[in-house]
């Protein structure tokens, strides 16, 4: 094959891979996507995790907010992105019969609940100024991320508050939250967006925290995370349909093994790809790999990313009942729900990470997606009022997994997940999670090793390595 065959080989088959292949199939070059998985996606896909389920679970990336309104419509592509209406509901860790419920709706209520989980009104007044603040710098902010980078010093009037700007990019996060607001479990609340799938303190000195926050509370301009109609599969089924349409080649069961620096991309069934431009869609510490094994001799390499969370994907027969007699059900599960997020208990959990322990309580935030978008069930599990369940798990660094047996910490992460569900239920989850027509339990754990080896995501990082800031310093 000639090794300018193609003006473009993309490697890896995920969400931002099929995004450049459709862009640029669409300009007029010839393109080849080269996946290792027999389907494209990544991360990003709607699979049947048990036999004889219907049920369509988004069992790793879950929820949207950073895919850029341009590119849904310059690709003209078909999504359902539905807004929730609670944005979250929090037991108090020390009483779980009393929780705040942020009720997008309905402010009155989110104040009560502020006021008889905290003592007081006016943090509810405080914690919606907090996000309030950060509402006009996420507006200017998120169009700047499909423009060329801007510098540092032409995005910062962009916060419009030099204060700000200073306390998000240069100082702990801590600061800012503890600044903001004054009690623990609000606190808590809004750190858990400086942590997902990073391993951090609120005072952390590399400002890693920071950064993850800033991405979380920029997406869409106002920081929503919505619910894609049909799961995540539906966004990559569309990305798929119109890089096909473009004419990009889409290859699956492609595993690359070495790129050269001429453009050479070498598959493992021994055949070989050319092409003008090498694009990679895999992370920086795998492209230095596969580099690396091309001949490249490069200055050093990407340091080693490290995930740390664990995902729980669940069916339930029915919702939980809860402690707190004062939510439905359908309230506290629609939005995002936080289990043992305080900021002491995030920082504690932190602690014991660090000393290799699995942490107890494990904090971790669940959702649940059928609430909005039932259409990921079968007829009969809707008729039978069958939900699906998500909880994400907090402060679990791959080296937890690294330095043992795989199998038996996701066993005891597992177990460490339903321990924390359980202590702000009033019933064990385990009596409500569904069984498949064999009598096995519709619950699994799928930890930063099972990211590594099903993905190729080294680390299990669903970040690929630590974010860098939205802009050129």
């Amino acid at each position: 094959m000639s090794r300018a065959a193609h003006d473009v080989a993309i490697v890896g088959g995920g969400h931002n891979a099929l995004v450049a292949a459709a862009y640029l199939a669409r300009a007029g070059k010839s393109v080849i996507v080269l996946e290792r998985q027999d389907h494209v996606g990544g991360a990003a896909v709607s699979e049947r995790p048990w036999a004889g389920v219907d049920a369509r679970l988004s069992r790793y990336s879950y929820l949207v907010s950073l895919l850029p309104r341009q590119i849904i419509d310059d690709l003209g592509l078909r999504l359902d992105l539905r807004r929730r209406r609670y944005s979250s509901y929090t037991p108090d860790p020390a009483d779980p019969t009393r929780g705040i419920l942020v009720d997008n709706s309905n402010a009155a209520a989110t104040v009560q609940s502020f006021l008889r989980t905290t003592g007081d009104a006016r943090e509810a007044e405080r914690f919606a100024a907090f996000y309030d603040r950060l509402l006009p710098m996420a507006s200017r902010l998120f169009p700047t991320v499909t423009a060329p980078l801007a510098r540092a010093c032409d995005v910062r009037p962009l916060f419009g508050d030099d204060d700000l700007w200073e306390k998000v990019t240069e100082t702990p996060l801590g600061t800012l939250l503890r600044e903001s607001l004054d009690t623990d479990i609000a606190q808590g609340i809004a750190l858990t967006d400086g942590l997902i799938g990073t391993f951090a303190t609120a005072d952390d000195p590399s400002l890693r925290q920071n950064r993850c926050f800033l991405y979380h509370v920029i997406g869409g301009g106002t920081g929503d995370w919505d619910v894609p109609v049909g799961g995540m599969g539906s966004v990559t089924g569309e990305l798929e349909r119109v890089a096909r349409a473009a004419g990009a080649e889409l290859r699956t069961g492609a595993e690359v093994t070495a790129i050269s620096p001429d453009g050479h991309v070498a598959l493992a069934d021994g055949s070989s790809v050319g092409a003008r431009l090498v694009l990679s869609g895999v992370g920086p510490a795998l492209l230095d790999r596969l580099l690396k094994a091309g001949g490249a001799h490069g200055e050093g390499e990407a340091p080693a990313p490290e995930g740390a969370q664990v995902k729980v994907n669940m069916l339930l027969r029915r919702l939980p009942r809860l402690r707190d007699e004062t939510v439905t059900r359908e309230a506290a599960f629609a939005g995002t729900f936080h289990i043992n997020e305080t900021l002491t208990q995030l920082d504690d959990a932190h602690a014991a990470a660090s000393a290799g322990d699995i942490p107890h309580p494990l904090p971790a935030e669940i959702y649940c997606h059928s609430l909005t978008d039932p259409s990921i069930l079968g007829d009969d599990l809707q008729r039978a009022g069958a939900q699906t369940l998500t909880l994400f798990g907090l402060q679990v660094p791959h080296r937890l997994l690294a330095d043992g047996d795989p199998t038996a910490r996701r066993d005891e992460l597992l177990r460490a997940a339903q321990d924390s569900l359980d202590s702000v239920l009033a019933e064990p989850i385990a009596d409500c999670v569904y069984e498949t027509p064999a009598g096995e339990a519709c619950i699994e754990a799928r930890t930063t090793s099972d990211l590594e080896s099903s993905l190729g995501m080294i680390g299990g990082d669903i970040f690929h390595g630590s974010l860098d800031w939205p802009w050129v310093s």
